[in-house]
């Protein structure tokens, strides 16, 4: 069986719903601490241009700065998730593969405090403001995916996902981040054509 031609799409954008509703509660919770990125919050294709953590769109009040998006990294076949299925097909009774595994970041970025116009470094205050909203953004993100993502089938906590490792990114060009990778099972239960629907 294939997969629908949107399930990727759609598996994308679940994962960004699901995190910046999380930012956006997270906001809520822990005074200071900025929301889901007001202006730049896309599915993007490949890896993501680090094209701004500030805030941007000269709206008044800005919430949130950043950059957040999610892109797919990677898709494969898994008969035993989520280990890639390396097996030859067109053979007599060859079962097809049950699944199709998507590997996806999610890669969020804030602003850096930067050096001062006298050139010296960002004071420590600065720097522990800024370590602050990077760990209540790693932790929030976490909890997005381990949270929400179950619930994002139309039978609520039949995904089958594997979350993986979160990185610091930055800091660079004046951002400093997060990328958090997580794969997806995805049923591969749409007919080929010229099959019939089961």
């Amino acid at each position: 069986m294939a997969v629908r031609p949107l399930m990727v799409h759609d598996l994308a954008q679940d994962v960004l719903s699901c995190v910046c509703v999380a930012l956006e509660q997270a906001a809520v919770d822990v005074p200071g601490q900025p929301g889901c990125p007001d202006c730049r919050t896309c599915l993007v294709p490949g890896s993501p241009a680090w094209d701004t953590c500030d805030d941007p769109c000269g709206a008044t009040p800005v919430r949130a700065g950043g950059q957040l998006t999610v892109n797919v990294l990677r898709v494969f076949p898994s008969t035993e998730f989520p280990t890639e299925d390396r097996t030859v097909r067109g053979l007599k009774n060859c079962a097809p593969p049950t699944l199709l595994a998507v590997e996806l970041a999610v890669t969020l970025l804030r602003c850096a405090p930067g050096p001062t116009e006298d050139g010296c470094p960002p004071s420590c205050e600065d720097l522990n403001a800024a370590s602050r909203v990077l760990h209540v953004d790693l932790a929030t993100v976490y909890n997005a995916l381990l949270c929400c993502l179950p619930d994002t089938t139309p039978v609520p906590r039949r995904r089958r996902w594997v979350l993986g490792g979160s990185r610091v990114i930055g800091p660079e060009g004046g951002c400093v981040g997060l990328e958090q990778r997580v794969t997806v099972g995805v049923h591969a239960c749409y007919p080929c054509p010229g099959e019939e629907t089961p």
